[in-house]
C-alpha cells in the first residue's frame, strides 16, 4: 500500500456526496471535546495527525454501511469505506459546522512559550446549554462579545464559499473599530488557508481485497500498533549520554514514593515534572531537549518534588488518579517544590499558593485545552512569585477574567465524575475536601477509605436514575454530578432504587443518632437535606412523574448554590468550613 494525499475540502466533498461511509461495525463516537480541540489546534498550526484507512469500493460493498454522524444520509455512490480515521474526519466535520450540541469550538491565541513575540492559535471547546428556549452562554452567538474576549468562531474556517458569512461576523465583531477590519478579514483568511491546506493522507485497500483480509488490516491498524514510546526513547538517551539506566532511578522513586504511582504513570510524571524544571514544555517537544545528565545529576530534586507533591494532594483530599480532576497540574507542584520556603509564616503563604492554583486547576477551564504550554506558563509565573515576590497576577491561572470560578449554570451542566471531565471530577473533589462521610456506616473520605476495595466506593445517583428515567429526565441530565455521590457498595446495594425520602427514613432510622445525624452526614457532601427528602408515595404515575420532574430541578438547583461557594473558597486556597458553605441554610 501507498499513502495517497487529500486534503481537507476533498475529504468534506466526499462526505457531503456520502460517497464515503462507515462500515457498520466501526465503534461509533468516542472522542471527547478535549480529543476535538487537541486536533483542531494541530490543524491551524499545521502539524500533521496521521494517515487514515479506506476500502475501495467496487460494483457493491463488502460490508454495510452507515454515514458519519451528522454527514448527509444520501448522495452519490459509495465509493470508499474508511476503516481507520472515523474520530478525526468526524471531529473535523461536526466543529467546523457547528454541528455538536453540548460544544461551540473557538480559536483563541496564546503566547509562543519560546518566543513571546509570536501569538500561536490554539482551540477551545465553550460548553453550550438550552434553557427557556435559549442556548447559552449567549455570547458565543455575539460576534462583538465573542470577538471582545479574543475568540473567532471556528466555523468560519469551514472550506465553503462562506465569505459574506465571515464579513457580516466581521462587520458585527468590529462595529466599534472598523479600521480593524481589514487585519481580521486577513487573520480570517490566513486561519482558513491552514484548514484548505490540511493533509490528510490515506492508505487504499483495493476493492478487490477479500472481506476477511480487509477485516484483518482493520484489527491490526486500530489495536497491534506497537511503537516505541517517548519514554522509552528517552531511557535509551540516558544511557546513551550518561552510561546509567533510567529504569532503575524510576524504580528507586516507586520504593522512595510509593503512592506516587496511585496519581500518575510515573514514566511520564518523572518527564513532565523534569522538563518543567528545565524550562521546557512538559510534553514530547519538550522531552527532546532535556539535558539528560542534569536530570539524574538532580535526581534527588525530583524525588523530593514528588514526594512533596503526594503529601500536598493527600492533605487536599485528592486520593488517587480515579478521581483526579486534572493530572496537568500535578507535575507542576512537584516541580515547584524545591523553591518553597522553609520559614513557618512564609511556607504557609506559599502552600496557600499552591492551594490557589490546584483547585483553580480543578475547577476552572485552563487545563480543558492546550495543557502542556499553559501548565509551563503557570509554572513560570508561580515560580517568580515564590522566588521573586512577583504579583499573583504574573500567574495566567489566577488571573478571575480569563479562568473565572465556575458559575451556577456551570455548575448545573457539569457530567458524571466517572467520566473524564474536570468540572465534574472537580465538584467531587470538593465533597471528598469536605470530608464525605458515608451516608449509612459514616465512614470519613481518606486514602485509606476512598482508595479501598473492601468495601469499596461507587458513584451513587441521589435521585435514582430509574426514577428519573420513568419520569422522562434525559441521560444526560440524570448523569450529572450534582446527582452523584461517592458511598460505599454495601450502602449503595442498601438505598437501591427507592425513592429519596424512603431511604433517608431508613438511614435515620438505623442510626443511633437519628436524623440529625443524618442531615450532618449529608451536609458532608454537599446534599442540601431538605430538597433531597421527597417522596411520591401515594401518587398516580402521571402525578409522581410530573413531580419528579419539580424536585429534581430544585434538588439540582439547591445543590449547584452550595457548590458554587464551595468553589469560590477552593480557588480562594481556603479551606472548607461547612458552617461557612451552609451559611443561611438549614
Amino acid at each position: 500500500m501507498h499513502a495517497h494525499d487529500r486534503f481537507l475540502p476533498e475529504w468534506f466533498n466526499r462526505i457531503r456526496s456520502r460517497q464515503i461511509t462507515l462500515p457498520r461495525f466501526q465503534r461509533f463516537v468516542a472522542w471527547g471535546h478535549k480529543e476535538v480541540s487537541g486536533l483542531l489546534t494541530t490543524v491551524l498550526r499545521g502539524l500533521p495527525s496521521g494517515a487514515a484507512l479506506i476500502l475501495e469500493v467496487g460494483d457493491e460493498e463488502k460490508f454495510k454501511s452507515r454515514t458519519m454522524v451528522d454527514a448527509p444520509e444520501s448522495g452519490e455512490k459509495v465509493a470508499e469505506q474508511l476503516l481507520d480515521g472515523q474520530q478525526r474526519l468526524t471531529a473535523l466535520w461536526r466543529s467546523l459546522h457547528d454541528k455538536y450540541p453540548d460544544r461551540t469550538y473557538l480559536i483563541g491565541f496564546e503566547d509562543d512559550p519560546v518566543d513571546a513575540k509570536i501569538k500561536l492559535p490554539y482551540v477551545d471547546g465553550q460548553a453550550r446549554w438550552n434553557k427557556n428556549g435559549n442556548r447559552y452562554p449567549v455570547w458565543v452567538d455575539d460576534p462583538k462579545e465573542c470577538w471582545n474576549r479574543g475568540f473567532i468562531p471556528i466555523r468560519l474556517l469551514r472550506p465553503d464559499d462562506i465569505l459574506k458569512e465571515i464579513r457580516q461576523w466581521i462587520a458585527t465583531a468590529v462595529a466599534d473599530t472598523p479600521e480593524k477590519k481589514d487585519s481580521l478579514f486577513d487573520e480570517i483568511i490566513e486561519l482558513r488557508d491552514k484548514v484548505k491546506a490540511f493533509n490528510m493522507p490515506y492508505l487504499a485497500l483495493p476493492a478487490q481485497t477479500r472481506k476477511e483480509v480487509a477485516l484483518d488490516v482493520f484489527i491490526k491498524m486500530n489495536t497491534s500498533s506497537v511503537r516505541l514510546s517517548t519514554y522509552d526513547i528517552v531511557v535509551a538517551l540516558v544511557e546513551e549520554h550518561t552510561g546509567k539506566s533510567l529504569h532503575e532511578h524510576v524504580e528507586g522513586l516507586n520504593v522512595a514514593v510509593p503512592r506516587a504511582k496511585d496519581y500518575a504513570d510515573l514514566p511520564s510524571l518523572v518527564l513532565d515534572v523534569v522538563a518543567l524544571r528545565q524550562d521546557r514544555v512538559p510534553s514530547q517537544a519538550g522531552y527532546t531537549g532535556i539535558n539528560y545528565t542534569t536530570l539524574l545529576g538532580e535526581w534527588d530534586v525530583v524525588i523530593k518534588g514528588i514526594k512533596g507533591l503526594v503529601g500536598f494532594l493527600e492533605d487536599e483530599s485528592v486520593f488517587d488518579l480515579h478521581r483526579l480532576p486534572s493530572y496537568t497540574a500535578l507535575p507542576v507542584v512537584a516541580a515547584l517544590w524545591e523553591h518553597l520556603p522553609t520559614q513557618p509564616d512564609k511556607l504557609g503563604n506559599a502552600r496557600h499558593l499552591l492551594r490557589k492554583f490546584l483547585w483553580r486547576a480543578f475547577l476552572t477551564s485552563r487545563f480543558e485545552q492546550s495543557s502542556t504550554s499553559s501548565a509551563l506558563q503557570d509554572y513560570r509565573g508561580l515560580r517568580k512569585v515564590l522566588s521573586s515576590g512577583a504579583g499573583e497576577d504574573s500567574v495566567p491561572i489566577l488571573r478571575e477574567e480569563s479562568y473565572p470560578v465556575p458559575t451556577k449554570e456551570m455548575v448545573l451542566q457539569a457530567d458524571w465524575p466517572k467520566r473524564n471531565s474536570i468540572l465534574g471530577r472537580g465538584l467531587l473533589g470538593l465533597q471528598l475536601k469536605c470530608g464525605a462521610e458515608d451516608i449509612a456506616d459514616g465512614a470519613k473520605a481518606t486514602a485509606a477509605s476512598i482508595t479501598s476495595k473492601d468495601p469499596h466506593r461507587e458513584y451513587h445517583h441521589l435521585f435514582p436514575a430509574s426514577i428519573l428515567e420513568d419520569a422522562g429526565i434525559p441521560p444526560e441530565q440524570v448523569f450529572r454530578a450534582l446527582n452523584c455521590a461517592l458511598i460505599t457498595w454495601r450502602t449503595n446495594r442498601t438505598i437501591s432504587n427507592k425513592d429519596p425520602l424512603a431511604y433517608l427514613k431508613e438511614r435515620a432510622d438505623n442510626s443511633a443518632l437519628g436524623e440529625d445525624e443524618l442531615k450532618r452526614r449529608l451536609r458532608t457532601h454537599l446534599i442540601p437535606y431538605k430538597q433531597l427528602a421527597v417522596g411520591y408515595e401515594g401518587m398516580s404515575d402521571d402525578e409522581r412523574r410530573a413531580q419528579v420532574k419539580i424536585d429534581y430541578e430544585l434538588f439540582l438547583s439547591a445543590r449547584a448554590d452550595l457548590f458554587v461557594r464551595a468553589a469560590q473558597l477552593a480557588c480562594a486556597g481556603k479551606g472548607l468550613d461547612l458552617s461557612d458553605i451552609y451559611v443561611g441554610i438549614d
